[in-house]
């Protein structure tokens, strides 16, 4: 049984094993090659049916591009993604037009996100008709009753994006990944760019849809209130590689990995009487393009010895569902 299935989700929708995507970097008039950035350098995860799995890290650690990596945006360096037990690693374009019917993405800015000189109806049925699903008049009523269900009116179809607020617009974002029925959403950072009061909405929106279609998400945030509201587990990210993976009570209360703790301590705390140990990280995030060696977070870390400087500890399971990357624990 994985950890998706202990966790009461079901069989796994998204089951990814040692993903890595690595840009070239080139110079010179001749663009010649001059290292590569080590975007994601061997991530594993799994996403159950109607589960939320909280990717969260520093800007830049990798988590946007492990979310299109997933759904093929973005081909793979290395690694292997399957989607409901087949492997989409490899498809060719071709082969993924069906299987893009059953993930789709919501994107962190909800206004560039959309084609300005389209109504709103057209952009949500836009999918439907690519897809050569229904009659005009029968994608017509789906998008309405989509609209209906985000929260949104019918008579807002004819509207254009300039005349939604962002909240809005979020709306319109979510009702296009409905559109298709898919199994996985993944929102990067779907919230991130909304007003606090707007955000709360659109989180206690998604998670309703998620009920009412038992849908899974992989959400790419890096506030880590917004994503213990809504996720089941969370993966820990710092420069490409996952370095604690759990449940969210068990990450909350009883973080194991030093970076973990550092972001937890960062979290500001609404009672005022209430006092946090501020973990304060030393000198800045290395960079992707020469990663250091060992245990990357070895550089910040308050308790490194020489062993994390040499070996990179492997991501192994302390406790059941818990599993962390550190040579200390």
């Amino acid at each position: 049984m994985n950890a998706a299935q202990e966790n009461g989700a079901g069989p796994s929708v998204l089951e990814v094993e040692g993903l890595k995507k690595h840009f070239p970097v080139k110079k010179g008039l001749l663009s010649r090659h001059a290292g590569k950035v080590y975007a994601v350098d061997g991530v594993s995860f799994e996403i159950g049916h109607g589960e939320t799995l909280g990717l969260v890290g520093e800007s830049g650690c990798g988590k946007s591009t492990v979310g299109r990596t997933v759904l093929r945006l973005i081909d793979p360096t290395e690694g292997t993604i399957r989607l409901s037990g087949r492997d989409v690693t490899h498809l060719s374009k071709t082969d993924m037009r069906p299987v893009r019917r059953e993930m789709q993405i919501i994107f962190q800015d909800p206004y560039s996100s959309l084609n300005p000189r389209m109504s709103a109806g057209d952009i949500v049925g836009e999918l439907l008709r690519v897809h050569g699903l229904g009659t005009s008049a029968e994608r017509q009523e789906w998008v309405a009753e989509l609209f209906e269900r985000v929260g949104l009116s019918r008579a807002q179809m004819d509207s254009f994006p300039h005349e939604f607020s962002g909240g809005q617009r979020q709306r319109i974002g979510i009702a296009r990944a409905l559109a298709l029925n898919p199994k996985l959403i993944v929102g990067d950072e779907p919230v991130s760019a909304l007003d606090v009061s707007i955000q709360a909405q659109v989180i206690n929106l998604l998670m309703d849809l998620q009920q009412e279609f038992r849908l899974s998400y992989l959400f790419v945030a890096h506030d880590l209130a917004v994503v213990e509201h809504i996720s089941h587990r969370i993966a820990v990210m710092y420069l490409g590689r996952i370095v604690e993976y759990t449940d969210k009570r068990t990450l909350f209360t009883d973080p194991q990995h030093p970076y973990t703790e550092a972001l937890l301590s960062a979290v500001p705390v609404p009672d005022p009487r209430l006092r946090r140990k501020k973990m304060v990280l030393q000198g800045d995030v290395p960079s992707p393009i020469s990663p250091p060696s060992g245990c990357h977070f070895h550089t910040r870390c308050p308790y490194a010895e020489e062993r994390c400087r040499i070996e990179s500890p492997p991501l192994r399971e302390i406790a059941p569902g818990h599993t962390v990357a550190c040579h200390l624990r």
